[in-house]
C-alpha cells in the first residue's frame, strides 16, 4: 500500500482534540495497525448495516481478531428509514448485553447511515466512547464521516436528535467503493458539487470535466475527488466546530434537500435530494437578489451530467416541502434560514458576519411551485 494522504482536522474549541483523515487505497487491510496508533482499545464494537456486514464483516473481524482485539459486530437493516431512535436503542442494548464497557471503542463502518447512527451510539453509550469512522460510500467518505456530526432521524424530520462527537480518526479506502451501487456513487457526487459550489469554483469545473471517469469509478479521479472534498470540509470545520458560523455553509442545498428526502419517505437517496436542494436554493437565492443569475442553471447542467435529479418530483407539493423546512435544525425564531451562495465558489455572508439567511415561506413557495410546473 502506498503512503496514505493525510488531512488534519484542527478544531477551534479549546477542549477539542484534532484528528486525521487518512485516504489511500488498501487502507482497510491495515485497519488493525491504524487502530493501535490512533484509537487503541480493549475491544471494538463495529456498528454497521446488514449490506456492509455481508460484504466486509467477516474480513474485518478476522483482521482485528488476528491482531488480538475482541470485536463484536452490531448490524441493522440498511437504509435511511432505519436511522432512528429505535435502532439506536437496539444497538445500545445489544452492546450492553455483550458486556461492552468503557474500555470499548466504536467503529462506525458503512455509509452515511451507519456513520451517523454509529457515531451517535459512541456519543451516548456510557456518556461517550472513542469513535473511528470507516466510511464505505462516496458520500460518507467526502462529507458525512468528517466533522463530528452524529444523530438519528425522527418522524418530524432529518437528524433532529444527535450530538457533536468527533472521531479519533477517519479511515478512507477508495477501494471499498468497488462494491458501491452506481446510484449511490452518483449520489455521493452531489456533496462534492456542494463543496465546489460553496468554496472552490475551479474544483467544480474539474468535477464537470471529469464526470466520465468519476462515474466510471476511475480510482485516480475518485481519490482526487475525495481528497479535495475532505480538505474543504476540514478547512471549514477548523473554523467552526459546532456550526455557529461558517460551518453553516455546508448546509447549502440541505434545507430543501432534507425536506425533499423526508417527503419522499426516504425513497430518494440523500445525495439525490441534496442535488434537487442545491438547484432550488440557488433559485431561491436568485429570486432574493443574492445569487448571481444563471447559477442555478449552471448547477443543473453539472448535476444532470452526473446523472442526478435537479427538480422536485412531479407529485411533490410545495406546501409539503415547506412544512418540513419549518422543523429543520436551521429554523430560528419561526423563520427558516438558508445557506446561500453569491456565485459558484463564493458563499453569501450577511451583515455582521451572519451566515444563515432567513427567507420568507412565500418566496420559497413561489420558487418551488415553478419547479413543480417544470416537472
Amino acid at each position: 500500500m502506498s503512503t496514505p494522504h493525510r488531512v488534519k482536522v484542527s478544531l477551534p474549541e479549546a477542549n477539542s482534540r484534532g484528528y486525521e483523515v487518512l485516504v489511500g487505497p488498501g487502507l482497510f487491510g491495515t485497519l488493525a495497525s491504524v487502530l493501535s496508533r490512533f484509537c487503541p482499545a480493549h475491544r471494538y464494537a463495529v456498528v454497521t448495516d446488514d449490506r456492509v456486514a455481508e460484504l466486509y464483516a467477516v474480513r474485518l473481524s478476522r483482521m482485528l481478531h488476528a491482531a488480538g482485539y475482541r470485536t463484536d459486530v452490531f448490524a441493522f437493516s440498511s437504509g435511511e428509514a432505519q436511522k432512528t431512535r429505535e435502532t439506536w436503542a437496539l444497538v445500545s442494548d445489544a452492546m450492553m448485553e455483550t458486556g461492552c464497557g468503557r474500555d470499548t471503542a466504536v467503529i462506525a463502518f458503512g455509509g452515511g447511515v451507519p456513520g451517523d447512527l454509529g457515531g451517535f451510539v459512541a456519543a451516548t453509550y456510557m456518556r461517550g466512547l472513542p469513535l473511528v469512522q470507516v466510511p464505505t460510500s462516496l458520500l460518507a467518505m467526502i462529507d458525512a464521516s468528517v466533522g463530528g456530526k452524529t444523530g438519528v432521524d425522527t418522524p418530524a424530520g432529518k437528524n433532529l436528535v444527535g450530538a457533536f462527537h468527533q472521531p479519533h480518526c477517519v479511515v478512507v479506502d477508495p477501494e471499498l467503493l468497488s462494491t458501491l451501487p452506481d446510484a449511490h456513487l452518483r449520489a455521493g457526487m452531489a456533496e462534492a458539487v456542494k463543496h465546489g459550489a460553496i468554496a472552490d469554483a475551479e474544483y467544480l469545473e474539474w468535477i464537470e470535466r471529469n464526470a466520465d471517469p468519476l462515474l466510471a469509478g476511475d480510482p485516480g479521479a475518485l481519490a482526487r475527488l475525495i481528497m479535495r472534498s475532505v480538505e474543504i470540509k476540514a478547512e471549514i470545520v477548523a473554523k467552526d466546530e459546532k456550526e455557529s458560523g461558517p460551518r453553516k455553509l455546508l448546509n447549502f442545498g440541505h434545507t430543501i434537500g432534507h425536506a425533499v428526502e423526508s417527503v419522499s419517505g426516504y425513497t430518494l437517496l440523500h445525495g439525490e435530494a441534496v442535488a434537487v436542494g442545491m438547484v432550488e436554493e440557488a433559485r431561491i437565492g436568485e429570486r432574493s437578489g443574492i445569487t448571481a443569475a444563471g447559477t442555478s442553471a449552471h448547477l443543473r447542467r453539472i448535476l444532470t451530467r452526473l446523472g442526478l435529479p435537479t427538480s422536485l418530483p412531479i407529485d411533490f407539493q410545495a406546501a409539503q416541502v415547506i412544512d418540513f423546512t419549518r422543523v429543520d435544525k436551521k429554523a430560528r425564531n419561526g423563520r427558516v434560514e438558508y445557506s446561500l451562495i453569491q456565485d459558484l465558489g463564493r458563499p453569501f455572508v450577511g451583515p455582521a458576519g451572519v451566515w444563515g439567511h432567513p427567507v420568507p415561506d412565500e418566496t420559497v413557495a413561489e420558487v418551488l411551485a415553478g419547479a413543480g410546473m417544470r416537472g
